[in-house]
């Protein structure tokens, strides 16, 4: 991993859901394991770290076994728009929620949980799907910082929507793609490198 070059007070680094359930639960993705070391290293480089986690209650909509005749990765309508169903993953109080034991980042200085809510999912550690903000942003700008770089699970979903919203409110924003791991189920890798290169995210 190379050493990049950042002004610390100004930037930060997002570590987005390096939990059980994305690694060995079953939500697992493929090669998530592998890239803990690589995002260990990376933060040692930042003064700011931020972590997110993923954090549903046990009767969560986005969970498929919680509707009636549904499979994983079906999609349904709700209130705000399209919502994918998953296998049970990242439930409040269970070891499949907690950081992965491999990541070692005790510096970092302030967690965001997305997806508490029952009726409402978040893959976006700054806006939920509903349009609700989490107060990441009043965070981040109250204390100056401006740069974000990303890394973590999943490359075509938690972390595509982080960074897509990071861009929209005003942050310029960098995907570290070596330190992700992606679902890619159906082209979806692909479909949100594009969107986020076309709304200005770069990527590394």
């Amino acid at each position: 991993m190379q050493n990049l070059s950042i002004e610390q007070n100004r930037t930060a680094l997002i570590v987005v859901d390096v939990q059980n359930g994305f690694i060995t639960g079953n939500l697992a993705v493929l090669g998530a394991d592998k890239i803990i070391p690589l995002i260990n290293q990376l933060a040692r480089q930042f003064h700011h770290v931020i972590l997110t986690q993923d954090y549903h209650p046990a009767n969560h909509i986005s969970f498929f076994d919680n509707h009636v005749d549904k499979q994983p990765f079906e999609s349904i309508r709700l209130p705000y728009g399209e919502q994918i169903l998953w296998p049970r993953h990242c439930v409040q109080g269970t070891a499949d929620a907690d950081f992965h034991q491999d990541l070692d980042i005790t510096h970092a200085e302030l967690i965001i949980r997305k997806g508490y809510q029952q009726a409402v999912d978040s893959y976006s550690a700054f806006v939920e799907a509903d349009g609700t903000y989490t107060g990441l942003a009043g965070y981040l700008q109250q204390r100056g910082i401006d740069t974000l770089y990303l890394v973590g699970i999943a490359t075509d979903y938690c972390v595509a929507w982080t960074a897509m919203d990071a861009v929209k409110l005003g942050f310029d924003c960098t995907v570290v793609q070596e330190a992700t791991a992606a679902i890619d189920k159906d082209g979806s890798l692909q479909v949100a490198m594009r969107q986020m290169q076309h709304l200005g995210v770069k990527i590394i």
